[in-house]
């Protein structure tokens, strides 16, 4: 049975915290902090390959570079998890207060962007031919500014008890709880999970349906085709491995985000403790390194772009003009 002591030894009200081994503790804030800093270094790559070379600058790729924002400040939310792991929260309740409203604002984000992808890649296949007048960089940034705001405003509404007043559900000194009846529970449940994993399913089932249905056409009119048909075919080629791609980084996500929901879900008190669901959070927040590696390994502009990132040539003028396709 492993010992306890205290989070703050010179308190009496402090919280109790698990001792591990010396050896665990290091790896686990090792293996953590690895993961942040990958996270931070990967997502950041992505942010600085679209908003600089201007040929990226597609709708679907401003989706990807939203994406990325959102898995960049996640990296931050796992720097906390660090010190969760062993149950204790060392920064006070107004860092545990922003803390919560930077992840609920963050993770609300990337599931509602993951909606837009889904829609994205709905019209790229399922109406090609007005993709270009529905879908717009316009459009996109005015769907992922609203996005943010919503979150934001979503979060401050579910968190408007600990906002007034900070550490008000806490029963020790070192603890970091939200307030989260079933009521509350539910409607994240509701909102950040059923409903948008559902049309994300809905949307994608249509696409790999349509998608399928257009490669078995190709492949039977391939040899008969003329030049102007080969160009629309190569566009439509693009447009299903792009849907492709992403629909991998969905399927990720959803496994990453299924089990946070489903212990917060099971939780049968009416507090959340920040510490009780670290583990299902680091698995979530996971997803954020593991995207940019799904683009690495998928995406030869990205691959491209790193490496004229790391050999400097993005310091030439001119070089946002490179041809990356």
């Amino acid at each position: 049975m492993e010992e306890v002591e205290l989070c703050f030894p010179q308190l009496n009200t402090s919280c109790w915290k698990t001792k591990r081994p010396l050896s665990q503790t290091v790896l686990i804030y090792m293996v953590l902090s690895f993961i942040s800093l990958l996270t931070v270094t990967l997502n950041l790559l992505v942010i600085i390959s679209i908003s600089h070379f201007k040929q990226l600058q597609s709708p679907t790729n401003l989706l990807i570079l939203s994406l990325a924002v959102s898995d960049f400040f996640v990296a931050f939310d796992m720097l906390f998890q660090v010190m969760l792991i062993n149950g204790c929260w060392l920064l006070g309740d107004l860092m545990c207060t922003l803390y919560s409203v930077l992840n609920y604002t963050v993770t609300s984000t990337s599931i509602g962007i993951m909606v837009l992808i889904s829609i994205d890649r709905y019209v790229a296949i399922c109406d090609p031919l007005h993709y270009s007048t529905k879908v717009t960089p316009g459009r996109v940034q005015v769907c992922v500014l609203l996005c943010w705001i919503l979150s934001f405003f979503y979060g401050i509404i579910m968190l408007i008890d600990i906002l007034k007043q900070p550490g008000i559900y806490n029963s020790c000194v070192g603890e970091c709880v939200l307030s989260c009846d079933i009521i509350q529970q539910f409607s994240d449940f509701i909102i950040l999970f059923l409903i948008p994993i559902t049309v994300i399913v809905v949307l994608y089932t249509r696409v790999f349906v349509v998608a399928v249905s257009q490669a078995q056409a190709m492949r039977s009119h391939i040899a008969a085709v003329s030049l102007e048909r080969s160009v629309t075919i190569t566009v439509k080629k693009s447009e299903i491995k792009a849907a492709g791609t992403l629909g991998v980084v969905i399927v990720v996500f959803i496994i990453c985000i299924c089990p946070y929901f489903c212990v917060t879900l099971k939780t049968q008190d009416s507090f959340t403790s920040a510490s009780s669901v670290s583990i299902v959070l680091c698995l979530y927040d996971s997803n954020s390194c593991l995207n940019p590696l799904i683009y690495a390994l998928f995406y030869p502009w990205f691959r491209k772009s790193i490496k004229l990132i790391f050999t400097l040539q993005i310091l030439k003028p001119g070089s946002c003009e490179t041809n990356m396709l």
